[in-house]
């Protein structure tokens, strides 16, 4: 990976923070509502898996920590913080919220609230891809935690028995809610769980942004040349609480302090200094000029945004003639 490339992915990256510090702030403010699950320490894990694949080509899906990943795929910032906003601008009209971002026309199918459902809905992505002959890949992340649900081995049995072109990214942040892995899960090593199934799987540091890309470019090229599903392991860790209404009172200060000395940020901005292709004045006026981005073109966005209209309600509710529909069920 090359200086220019790294400096952009830095810049992603820091956006991708400033960007949810930003939903916080704006979530203490009562602007948004609802559930926010936030990003910030697991950067590399999006941006590195997603700069090997082809975001826009390739179809992505994930659960409801989603932001960043919509980004990364070409979604519109402020489409994305309209959404939050609840406002009409949004990606999904602001009838989905946090947990419910979606863009189509960058094939990023969308994050669900429901934990464990991504699974088949990858394999039937694949499914898809496979019957239509085409080149694509799916891209399923999901968190360690959601690797105990019985979704995970059906789906995994279907990828692997049908040789489905789909990756399964494990975003492991060693949490699920506020439940340590160990104290959850027999098998701590998420990437040895898809032996039974015979699908090829690595583990990687999920800190550094170029380890992820390498581990990714194998596992994609895997997929991709229509060998069936690959399983990547990302070991990471999110810097606040599960969501907005986790104290994160649970988890050793020693083991934040550890893990905030390998910020996935500041690792990569430390080696592009070393190398002598940024300055740390240089970084500040990126940090600046991402900030000026988010408050003098985001937010106005948003707040000057309209509502939803109260006379389309159910626009956007299916309802549907079908013998279980009695009336046509809303």
């Amino acid at each position: 990976m090359d200086n220019e490339t790294r400096k952009r992915l830095l810049r992603e990256m820091l956006f991708a923070r400033r960007f949810e510090e930003r939903c916080y702030e704006a979530y203490v403010e009562r602007k948004i509502g609802g559930f926010l699950h936030l990003y910030p320490g697991q950067e590399a894990c999006a941006h590195g898996v997603l700069e090997a694949a082809r975001p826009g080509y390739d179809y992505v899906i994930t659960g409801y920590r989603d932001h960043v990943h919509a980004i990364k795929c070409g979604a519109d910032p402020r489409a994305v913080m309209a959404e939050l906003y609840g406002k009409e601008t949004g990606c999904s009209r602001g009838r989905g919220g946090s947990m419910h971002i979606f863009d189509v026309e960058h094939r990023f199918m969308g994050g669900y609230a429901l934990v464990g459902g991504p699974f088949p809905l990858a394999a039937g992505l694949g499914k898809a891809i496979q019957m239509k002959g085409g080149d694509e890949i799916a891209i399923c992340f999901l968190g360690d935690a959601a690797n105990n649900q019985g979704t995970f081995h059906e789906a995994l049995n279907m990828a692997a028995l049908w040789k489905l072109p789909v990756l399964y990214v494990c975003e492991n942040n060693l949490y699920g809610i506020g439940t340590r892995i160990d104290r959850s899960t027999a098998v701590v090593d998420q990437y040895k769980r898809v032996c039974g199934y015979g699908i090829p799987a690595a583990q990687e540091d999920g800190q550094d942004v170029e380890k992820v890309y390498a581990a990714a470019c194998k596992a994609i090229e895997h997929v991709r040349g229509g060998n069936g599903p690959y399983f990547l392991e990302l070991l990471t860790y999110r810097y606040r609480g599960h969501s907005m209404s986790d104290s994160n009172a649970y988890r050793p200060k020693e083991e934040e302090r550890m893990w905030s000395k390998r910020d996935p940020i500041i690792l990569l901005r430390d080696r592009l200094i070393e190398a002598g292709a940024l300055t740390a004045d240089e970084f500040k006026e990126m940090d600046t000029e991402i900030l000026e981005q988010i408050e003098n073109e985001i937010i106005p966005f948003c707040e000057n945004s309209p509502e939803p209209r109260v006379e389309e309600l159910e626009k956007y509710v299916f309802t549907g003639d079908c013998p279980q529909a009695q009336g046509g069920v809303r």
